[in-house]
């Protein structure tokens, strides 16, 4: 059986595998093995498109900020539009929740993410579907961009390909084995090589892991419910900000010309091609309707998409401490989009043996808070 060599083997093109193996072919050859007929099926494709630098946790709000050059600045020829558009996140409490408001404020202050906090009157004022007996204020993050997604995630694999390597779709892998420095993934469209590969396999990074003979990380793919339906008639729409309460159980965001919701959902599920429940949809229609004037008869599309978790809900990135060659990209929870040019560049860096510790340490990243090896012993 003949076998395809390459620098690199990265399982998996969605935002996580693309953005790395865009880096990584500006100086190594790449070979990209995706499960799905086109890229970014599962995740990647589904998000709510939103670059806000005060969402997620520790790390992943360091590497969105160092991501915003990138986004601002993408280079000559990598997409023919802005990948950001102004779009701002609005944030508001109900009675009995100051504290919680007060948290996410400081929250995003800390971030130097432009932001403004608007009492009960001036938040209906701005979004008069607010009911304004329920609602006690809000934060608005200002600088909370649309993300163009496709544009970002075609860049990087269009951009892959000029620099020499390839993506190869629909592959079943049937095993993946380590002997005498290399790595072999056989699949079902044939057998490829290279002294390292990448674990950018999403929801199914763990399986891939054990595949391989490594320890998993306790991933969990969790569902994350959305829905279409029709803005209300002589109001506006387009010009709000995604919004949601600083409880999380729902957001609105606009979308061409209709509205999208959703009831922040994070339901545990194996990795499969998921979609929405009837009841998950229910429940965010009733939260929507009892915090504003929005009557949503019918959604006119209903879908899901899975977002992975690991324990403390940061990204899983570098070489495994157990398997020689063995590197994880994974653990993106639903943060994988605003943070992957400068995620990428970082697993590329060290895969290439660059001095990346200290990358990003300005934003406040550190390494060893997202290593694989917190949780293998």
């Amino acid at each position: 059986m003949s076998h395809q060599k390459a620098d690199f083997i990265v399982i998996g093109a969605g935002i996580g595998g693309a953005s790395l193996a865009y880096w990584l072919s500006q100086s190594a050859r790449v070979i990209m093995l995706e499960r799905e007929a086109q890229p970014g099926y599962h995740s990647t494709g589904r998000s709510a498109a939103l670059f806000m630098e005060s969402y997620g946790p520790a790390q992943v709000r360091a590497l969105t900020r160092a991501s915003l050059d990138f986004f601002n600045n993408p280079p000559a020829s990598f997409c023919e539009h802005p990948l950001l558009s102004p779009r701002g996140a609005f944030v508001f409490g109900g009675i009995g929740q100051e504290a919680e408001l007060d948290a996410h404020e400081a929250s995003v202050r800390e971030t130097s993410s432009p932001c403004e906090r608007l009492s009960a009157a001036e938040a209906v004022e701005f979004l008069p579907v607010l009911r304004r007996e329920l609602v006690i204020g809000g934060v608005l993050e200002k600088d909370a961009a649309d993300i163009d997604v496709d544009a970002l995630l075609q860049g990087f694999l269009r951009s892959a390909r000029k620099n020499g390597s390839s993506t190869v779709f629909g592959v079943d892998i049937t095993s993946i084995q380590h002997s005498g420095g290399v790595w072999q993934v056989d699949t079902s469209q044939g057998s490829y090589q290279a002294q390292v590969v990448v674990n950018a396999a999403g929801a199914w990074a763990d399986l891939v892991a054990q595949m391989a003979g490594a320890m998993p990380v306790g991933l969990v793919p969790k569902r994350r419910s959305a829905f279409i339906f029709t803005p209300p008639e002589g109001i506006p729409s387009a010009h709000w900000p995604l919004f949601l309460d600083v409880t999380q159980s729902f957001y609105i965001k606009p979308d061409a010309g209709m509205l999208l919701g959703s009831p922040c959902n994070e339901d545990p599920v194996l990795p499969h091609d998921v979609q929405a429940e009837e009841l998950d949809i229910a429940i965010a229609i009733d939260n929507i309707q009892r915090f504003t004037t929005l009557q949503i008869r019918r959604p006119s599309h209903v879908w899901a998409g899975l977002r992975s978790f690991v324990a403390d809900g940061e990204l899983v990135g570098g070489f495994d401490g157990h398997l020689p060659g063995f590197f994880w990209a994974a653990g993106q929870g639903g943060y994988g989009i605003q943070s992957a040019p400068a995620a990428g560049k970082y697993y590329a860096d060290v895969l290439l043996g660059k001095a990346a510790a200290n990358a990003y340490a300005g934003f406040g990243f550190d390494p060893a808070r997202i290593s694989p090896a917190r949780f293998q012993s």
